[in-house]
């Protein structure tokens, strides 16, 4: 009986270490591309020239968007999304990992019926300082709005996005 009580133990014991072992998940395809990002927006001209001296047109300031893997699994697909921070868009873009670009010609934007054209989109590894001095990548990207009128109205042709991949610290809020 002593025996029978040691091997079942032995069982168990040996059990709990079978299951505790790890199982590695693995990432996205456009993982490196994907993140959360702390941007600004200002209006520039056909020469990507910045169009008013306060940069801000909106007074929005910092917002955060969101770059992210599409169903697909693909290295050639890129969602970019403001979550309505901005202008209310999420659109589909196409991308390349290996130069980390992005870009997309009136892409339809799911958010609401209108269409986007993203132009010049990129990611850049370290390129960033953020506000407490960390290095952050940086995203940048020109884009339009089919159904913005601002653009006549006020002299300029679209909006560049630049910023860094958000921190989660206060101090590069």
């Amino acid at each position: 009986m002593k025996n029978i009580k040691l091997y079942i133990s032995l069982l168990i014991f040996s059990l709990s270490f079978i299951s505790c072992e790890k199982e590695e998940i693995g990432g996205t395809a456009m993982e490196k591309m994907a993140g959360e990002w702390y941007v600004t927006a200002v209006a520039i001209d056909e020469n990507g020239d910045v169009v008013y001296e306060d940069e801000d047109l909106f007074g929005i300031g910092h917002f955060h968007l969101d770059t992210y893997n599409a169903a697909s699994n693909t290295t050639t697909e890129l969602w970019v999304d403001d979550h309505g921070n901005f202008w209310d868009f999420k659109v589909k873009a196409d991308a390349d990992l290996s130069s980390k670009t992005y870009s997309v010609t009136d892409g339809q934007n799911v958010s609401y019926d209108s269409k986007v054209t993203i132009s010049n989109g990129m990611i850049l590894n370290g390129a960033a300082t953020t506000p407490s001095g960390a290095v952050a990548d940086s995203i940048v990207f020109t884009v339009s709005f089919d159904d913005d009128p601002y653009p006549a109205a006020y002299g300029y042709s679209a909006y560049r996005i630049a910023g860094f991949r958000y921190t989660g610290l206060t101090a590069d809020d």
